[in-house]
């Protein structure tokens, strides 16, 4: 899809020709054609990111304590409070854990895990239980691979969190009712209220011009800024304004989601079946109940929507109570419908995450729609603010070409595609158990096309309904309890294989460590080695795999308890993470203490300082030693930025940091600012040291393309 279709606009000053795309500006036309123009001043902005959900808050986050300046966007006036996603994988708790305490505050404010460890499949939430799948297992919790737990909270309280943390380091959450006299977005600001309606580019940057409605009129404002982050969900503006198409598999299902509270029904279920996720099939109702806060009585109610048969607007709150009531079983007396909203499930990467040079780029939902199962989600989003903040920061600084921006893609789309066909599995997965009790939903979904597409859909709208939920109801039939025992020898075979399923662990699955925490890079701002496990991506199976620790290049630093020799007496445990700053463009290179390692790291810290990249040393001790402070510092003078470590074993029979690393002591690793592997050597012994290295860096850096 090309970019006419949007039609053009000139800026005066901003009419300056481009190199590529050849049309400089993209626009989304407003409904009112009153417009007002306000000049948002002559400040640039070093980043504007559109969209402050979590994925665009993140990243305001961490391009702050990286020192870069930034500011958001937000269309809406206020921030929703659905509660949307909900599960925060290991790897997005490790980079909260690094954001002033955030991971210690969501584990203190989820609900205890005992309240949300199981799915839950049954007639009704006091009716029978089909089945319960415990989704955690001891080692999820032992903190043996992570320095920090999954977690299991509302994406509105995450959120709020993240504002939160926002204010602590000197951002303004400025509203809607902002005077128009105040025309200047400033650096540490949130503006809500003001949606992204163009977009112009040129050789200096990028204009964006936001509308606002105001005293019955909308207003528009331009703000320069360096780089674009569209962060702004699945329907993207940005996105839409690039003309950036999605790939794959578009509109799986569409549902209504139902927000209400009832801590009447939450109590009970505590009490009685406590779970994450109910599946509730019964002859009246289906639907699926995600329990967000058990105790606060939270829940978000998905199910089907069959439009345009079935209409928004016939899921009335009174309507909603009664659908909840069905599939509950019983009557609640505090019931408080919040909000009903519809929404589609996607499968689907965008083409590209790139755009204008590079100065325009897309993260999170606005790059990637998944399905919900599995949580990949948010978390995929988060992870990759995290990929990009560094690199951003390395540019700005001057560090790194704008072109180490095409890593970014490049490596976060191979991981979207990755999670993108694991969502995908994991959703069909869910759909098993339906089919297995006789209400497969591809057969609902082919006569929903059926009517839609062919002789159906000239019949009146009121017969295509009435016939759309007579199919449904004989399909809800199936479960009836005259059919669905064990002397029906039709309901006991339906029985079998769902019992089959849940044995052989075919059904919805949340936890995936090997993804999680696993994910690697293939291509990007790395070296790769000829001793890495695969070159290229493997291929989703859709069950759970246990996490392996590696350090292939690509990978994710593996964790291990360490004591600081500086710190021996305070006996406090840090991970081998903490060994990576967050607060600035930093690598960390390890190595043990021995001489050709201290070789090696006196060349990486004259080529970093050449280069003028931050570097730390760690020197990573055995376990049993106590002395050797001085040794590291006198071996490595004159650099300081150096900080020995002594690995800690669980046990005598643990294994030690090298072999945990699938390495000897003569080896050594390089590590990105974000935690991943960019380099390693089996052996420090070089040649020439700091020619090798400098080659390595210049990969790394986007200096150079290719190591040779």
């Amino acid at each position: 899809m090309g970019v006419s279709r949007f039609s053009r606009r000139f800026h005066g000053a901003y009419n300056v020709r481009t190199r590529n795309p050849p049309i400089p500006c993209f626009q989304r036309r407003l409904l009112s054609g009153s417009n007002s123009k306000i000049n948002g001043g002559d400040s640039v902005l070093p980043v504007l990111i559109v969209g402050a959900g979590p994925v665009g808050l993140v990243l305001s986050i961490l391009l702050t304590k990286l020192g870069v300046k930034c500011a958001v966007l937000e269309k809406n006036k206020a921030l929703s409070k659905h509660p949307q996603a909900h599960f925060i994988n290991n790897r997005s708790m490790e980079v909260f854990r690094k954001i002033n305490g955030l991971a210690d505050e969501i584990m203190r404010s989820q609900p205890p895990v005992e309240f949300w460890r199981k799915f839950i499949y049954c007639t009704s939430l006091i009716g029978p239980i089909l089945s319960s799948v415990d989704q955690m297992q001891p080692q999820d919790f032992d903190r043996i691979v992570s320095p920090v737990s999954v977690a299991h909270l509302s994406q509105y309280k995450l959120t709020r969190l993240l504002i939160k943390q926002l204010e602590n380091i000197g951002f303004r959450i400025e509203s809607e009712e902002l005077s128009p006299d105040v025309v200047r977005l400033e650096e540490h600001e949130v503006l809500m209220g003001h949606e992204c309606t163009s977009i112009n580019t040129n050789d200096h940057g990028v204009t964006v011009t936001a509308s606002f409605f105001r005293e019955g009129k909308y207003m528009e404002k331009d703000f320069r800024c360096d780089f674009l982050i569209g962060t702004d969900g699945a329907g993207s503006t940005v996105r839409k304004l690039m003309a950036i198409d999605m790939s794959g598999e578009k509109d799986l299902q569409k549902l209504i989601s139902v927000h209400f509270m009832s801590q009447d029904l939450g109590q009970y279920l505590i009490n009685e079946r406590p779970g994450m996720l109910f599946f509730i099939f019964n002859t009246e109702a289906i639907g699926v109940l995600v329990a967000h806060d058990l105790k606060q009585g939270e829940f978000v109610l998905q199910v089907p929507f069959y439009p345009p048969q079935q209409k928004l607007e016939d899921f009335s709150f009174k309507m909603c109570e009664r659908l909840i009531f069905k599939l509950v079983g019983r009557e609640l007396a505090d019931i408080d419908v919040m909000d009903v909203k519809p929404w589609v499930m996607h499968a689907e990467v965008a083409e590209r995450f790139l755009s204008c040079n590079n100065r325009i780029i897309l993260a999170g939902d606005a790059a990637h729609r998944f399905p919900p199962a599995g949580g990949f989600g948010m978390n995929t989003g988060i992870q990759d603010a995290h990929n990009l903040a560094w690199k951003l920061a390395s540019v700005i600084n001057g560090i790194s070409p704008p072109s180490i921006l095409s890593t970014y893609e490049m490596e976060r789309s191979q991981i979207a595609n990755f999670n993108t066909a694991l969502s995908l599995q994991n959703f069909k997965a869910a759909m098993a158990v339906p089919a297995a009790l006789g209400l497969d939903p591809a057969i609902a979904n082919a006569v929903h096309k059926t009517i839609n597409n062919t002789v159906g859909s000239i019949l009146p709208s009121e017969l295509q309904r009435a016939f759309l939920d007579g199919i449904f109801s004989i399909g809800r039939a199936q479960l009836s309890d005259s059919l669905l025992n064990e002397n029906n020898p039709l309901g006991s075979r339906r029985l079998a294989k769902l019992r089959q399923i849940f044995e052989e662990g075919k059904s919805l699955q949340l936890q995936f460590p090997a993804e999680d925490l696993g994910f690697r890079y293939h291509k990007g701002a790395l070296v790769s080695d000829g001793d890495s496990l695969s070159s290229a991506p493997e291929t989703p199976t859709g069950r759970r795999r246990d996490y392996i620790p590696s350090t292939d290049p690509g990978s994710r630093l593996p964790h291990m308890n360490i004591r600081l020799l500086s710190k021996l007496s305070s006996r406090e445990l840090f991970s081998t993470l903490d060994l990576v700053s967050s607060d600035n463009v930093e690598f960390l290179l390890v190595i043990a203490p021995i001489e050709e390692s201290y070789v090696l790291a006196r060349a990486a810290f004259k080529v970093a300082e050449e280069l003028k990249v931050p570097l730390k040393v760690s020197v990573m001790w055995p376990e049993q030693t106590i002395e050797g402070i001085s040794r590291s510092e006198t071996a490595l003078s004159p650099w300081k930025n150096i900080v020995d470590a002594v690995e800690v074993k669980r046990s005598p029979s643990s294994p030690s940091w090298w072999d945990l690393c699938r390495m000897t002591d003569r080896g050594a690793i390089l590590v990105r600012p974000d935690e991943h592997i960019a380099w390693r050597a089996k052996s420090g012994t070089m040649n020439d040291p700091i020619s090798e290295l400098k080659k390595i860096f210049h990969v790394v850096l986007g200096l150079q393309s290719s190591y040779t």
